[in-house]
């Protein structure tokens, strides 16, 4: 394995590595799905005639989300682990780097920025897939209806899986997650745009 596969994998066995890596990958992930769903009402809204169209925005919109998850996560956590780096070294009073300290806050950083970067890609692509069929098996309405339907899917799994890691009730937490897909929907098709 190479050195930098073995480094996320290590980063990986840690809890709080992958404690951080949830957060950021479902809050950008929730992020995407709810941005599909006003990308997919705002299409058919504005009458855009075919679903390829619509999923070409939609690709542009899950670009642009997963680069700033990507570049913000690896910025921000960039800045903390030197900070939190320079706290060990003023109490250790040495230099960590080229050291395991310095080893792990890589992997946990790489870690971290990619988790959040694929959120917000899952969240958008995969709603935005029923206007693949649109024009041969779906009408732009049913496209539509389709997509709001697989975002809030989305969301509901996001808050299943996190009650299962806080020992919530799965269909509460989902339905929680799920109904901000359904007021963003109702939002763009009752609000002027």
């Amino acid at each position: 394995m190479r050195s930098p596969l073995r480094r996320l994998v290590r980063a990986l066995e840690r809890e709080d590595v992958r404690s951080i890596s949830r957060r950021y990958f479902i809050s950008n992930g929730f992020d995407g799905a709810l941005t599909s769903i006003g990308v997919t009402v705002g299409a058919y809204l504005s009458g855009i005639p075919d679903g390829l169209t619509v999923f070409s925005i939609g690709i542009g919109a899950a670009i642009g989300l997963g680069t700033s998850g990507v570049w913000s996560v690896w910025e921000i956590e960039r800045a903390e682990k030197r900070a939190e780096r320079a706290r060990i070294e003023h109490a250790m009073l040495t230099d960590l780097a080229d050291t395991r300290v310095q080893r792990q806050q890589a992997g946990a950083r790489q870690v971290n920025a990619l988790m959040s970067g694929i959120g917000p890609i899952i969240g958008v692509v995969l709603p935005m897939v029923p206007f693949l069929a649109e024009g041969t098996l779906l009408s732009m309405r049913a496209a539509t209806l389709i997509s709001i339907g697989v975002a809030v899917g989305i969301l509901f799994a996001f808050g299943a899986y996190l009650a299962t890691i806080s020992e919530q009730s799965w269909l509460v937490a989902g339905a929680r997650m799920g109904l901000a897909g359904v007021l963003v929907a109702v939002l763009n098709f009752l609000l002027p745009g």
